[in-house]
């Protein structure tokens, strides 16, 4: 009773005031007086006196993630540079919380036991606020009995029971283990945990660095240089290697993927250019690969421009030094013409335009020419077009011929230290009173500038001349007349005694003699009318032997066979034609270069009507291409302009197509399938003549 008095006196308080209030019409409870009241503002005494126009000013603040107290100026010292640099990066990371905690999983052992612990001890305080709930219910005049004391008793009871069953649980646990189950391999679950990760941590230290040294030298020139010269070509290789690295990637990997969507045509891919300043404002006058080292070339320089001529320079370039050439070659007078000997590759042979002929030697290490022609030894008057090495004769001395405006056809020939020449045909022009001593007399309006020897007939040639006729000629082997100073006791071992003029000499006579003469013997065998202009270039096929092409300054390229006089293929350009050459993989296949800049590729087997790719290959249309050349190996051709640059092109897949695989058949190759192809070719033309 003492503990209810009180609770009904203040219900009593509450409903007497409600009731007084509900007769006024308001109902206000206790402490509504202080809310009624005015409340004055405190103001700070430092508090500034603001206007209007201050008060509605705006201030933006930013926040950034930068670390306020992150230091600035770290410096650390750098071992590469030998001084103290600043630290340009500082961490701005600023942890203010961190906990480590733990998760067990709800189906493990563990999760288990503390589930099943928290049910029991939650069960018996369940029934405690039971008990307590329905003590509350009771009357309020009724007074329960001790129903406080009973709870606790009771709750202690129930957790101390639920303590002892589960330390007999754990007991019995460990003593009696579960038998072990088998496992179910069609029904299985994985199961991963990830452990606690050991916090990073930056170690650093600093050692003094190591002691250093100042040296410094002076190195002068060797008086020798030529010691060093191999190493130094090597290395220049090898940055020229690095520098040009993805122009060779080309060169040897690169195909033209577009060429299968083109009908029948081509492009060249241009991949090197060399140059060379001291050949600048020199045109290309010739070029011509080396028959054994399959990337060394050699290039002529010259001037095509009577009226300007100069000097002149043959230079060597290899594919692996793009830069700079291998070999240098300086002459007073411009080179026009040259060829490098197939069985002796390091002889050089050039025609110059003064009319003399030089051979060089690139063994020797000397700039000058190893024979030299002469006014006493018989050089040309006129400009030499062109010179071709040739077989050597009967005495295995080393012999070219070369053909020049003066009309001689001479041939050279190199013993000991000196060149002996023979006229082997002399172009008379009609009305000349020039006698000729020695060789075949033809008479023409123009003299020669272009010769080729047939591939397998020895000493049978073509001459291309200037009123544009071309004219085949056989040359005999020369009679061996003498050999020298001999006693009549080595009668008996003469070995050379071809010439029946011999006969004719005593014994006297011939032990006298003490020089050695040659004589030729050369016969007229057909004139082409070919070219309303000067020939420029006549050449045979690689393949066949009856087919020879030429190409003119009248704009036109035929292609002959030399039994019949009448061109089996004229193809007009539009543009004066500078040289052609044969691809050495097909008997179809040839390139031709004309003065506008442009170079064309024709395949006969493909289209014979016209070229398969007709492509720019200079940078300025002022340039004009002067020649062209195949390589004997790789798919590329080299081409000369006028300005002394020379460019290499890469063939497309569709300008060297090779016969296609039958299923179940061999693809025939070699040189007799080659003459088939261009025989066909021959034959359709041939049968067309025949007709009309």
């Amino acid at each position: 009773m003492p503990l209810k008095a009180p609770r009904k006196q203040s219900v009593s308080m509450g409903r007497g005031a409600r009731k007084r209030d509900e007769d006024s019409g308001t109902e206000v409870g206790e402490g509504a007086d202080e809310w009624t009241q005015s409340k004055a503002t405190v103001r700070p005494p430092d508090q500034l006196d603001l206007t209007d126009a201050e008060l509605k000013e705006e201030f933006t603040r930013i926040l950034t993630a930068n670390n306020p107290h992150a230091p600035q100026n770290i410096v650390r010292y750098s071992f590469k540079e030998g001084t103290y640099k600043p630290i340009g990066f500082v961490n701005q990371l600023a942890v203010h919380f961190s906990q480590v905690g733990n998760l067990i999983p709800k189906d493990s052992d563990e999760g288990r036991r503390q589930h099943y612990r928290d049910e029991m001890v939650a069960g018996p305080q369940e029934s405690a606020r039971v008990v307590l709930s329905d003590a509350g219910n009771l009357d309020e005049d009724e007074e329960p009995k001790e129903p406080a004391i009973e709870a606790e008793s009771q709750i202690d009871m129930a957790i101390a029971e639920v303590a002892e069953k589960v330390a007999e649980e754990e007991l019995m646990t460990h003593k009696q283990p579960k038998d072990r189950k088998l496992t179910n391999q069609f029904n299985f679950s994985d199961r991963a945990s990830q452990t606690l990760n050991h916090p990073l941590r930056d170690r650093e230290c600093q050692m003094e660095p190591p002691p250093r040294t100042n040296f410094s030298a002076t190195a002068n020139q060797s008086d020798d240089i030529t010691k060093v010269s191999q190493a130094a070509k090597i290395v220049e290789r090898m940055v020229n290697q690095n520098t040009y690295d993805d122009v060779a990637q080309d060169f040897k990997y690169y195909e033209d993927a577009a060429d299968e969507y083109r009908d029948q045509e081509g492009t060249l891919l241009p991949l090197w250019k060399f140059q060379n300043d001291k050949a600048k404002r020199l045109a290309v006058t010739a070029l011509c690969w080396n028959s054994k080292y399959n990337d060394l070339f050699a290039v002529g320089h010259g001037s095509y421009d009577f009226m300007k001529q100069s000097r002149g320079m043959l230079l060597l370039y290899s594919l692996k030094n793009p830069s700079f050439p291998e070999y240098i070659f300086s002459s007073d007078s411009g080179i026009m013409c040259l060829d490098i000997h197939v069985d002796h590759p390091y002889l050089v042979v050039v025609g110059h335009y003064d009319g003399n002929v030089a051979v060089y030697n690139l063994k020797k290490p000397h700039s000058q020419p190893s024979f030299r022609s002469s006014a006493k030894s018989g050089k040309h008057t006129d400009p030499v077009w062109q010179v071709k090495w040739q077989k050597d004769d009967m005495d295995h001395n080393l012999n070219f011929f070369s053909v020049s405006s003066d009309g001689r056809i001479v041939s050279w020939t190199l013993v000991k230290s000196e060149l002996v020449h023979t006229d082997v045909i002399k172009l008379k022009v009609e009305g000349s009173t020039t006698e000729v001593s020695e060789g075949l007399e033809l008479h023409t309006v123009g003299c020669g500038t272009a010769f080729d020897f047939h591939k397998e007939i020895d000493y049978m040639f073509l001459v291309g001349t200037e009123e544009g006729k071309i004219y085949k000629v056989k040359q005999h082997r020369p009679h061996q007349l003498l050999i020298g100073p001999l006693g009549p006791e080595h009668l008996g071992s003469l070995k050379y005694l071809t010439n029946p003029v011999l006969t004719d000499l005593s014994a006297h006579q011939f032990c006298k003699a003490s020089w050695c003469s040659k004589s030729y013997s050369s016969q007229f065998l057909d004139t082409y009318d070919a070219h309303n202009m000067a020939v420029d270039a006549v050449t045979w096929n690689p393949y066949h032997t009856k087919v020879f092409m030429s190409c003119s300054s009248d704009w036109t390229v035929k292609i002959w066979d030399h039994t019949i006089k009448t061109p089996m293929f004229i193809y007009d350009l539009n543009s004066a034609v500078g040289d052609v050459s044969w691809a050495p993989y097909s008997s179809t296949v040839f390139a031709a270069v004309t003065t506008d800049g442009k170079a064309h590729v024709f395949d006969l087997a493909i289209n014979k009507y016209e070229a398969i790719c007709n492509q720019p290959v200079v940078a300025k249309k002022k340039n004009k291409i002067t020649h062209v050349q195949f390589n004997p190996i790789y798919p590329i051709i080299i081409v000369g302009d006028d300005r002394g640059h020379i460019t290499c092109l890469k063939l497309s897949p569709n300008l060297r197509k090779m016969p296609k695989e039958k299923k179940g058949q061999e693809v025939q190759k070699g040189p007799a399938v080659e003459i088939t192809k261009l025989d066909k070719l021959l034959n359709l033309v041939r049968e067309v003549k025949t007709k009309t």
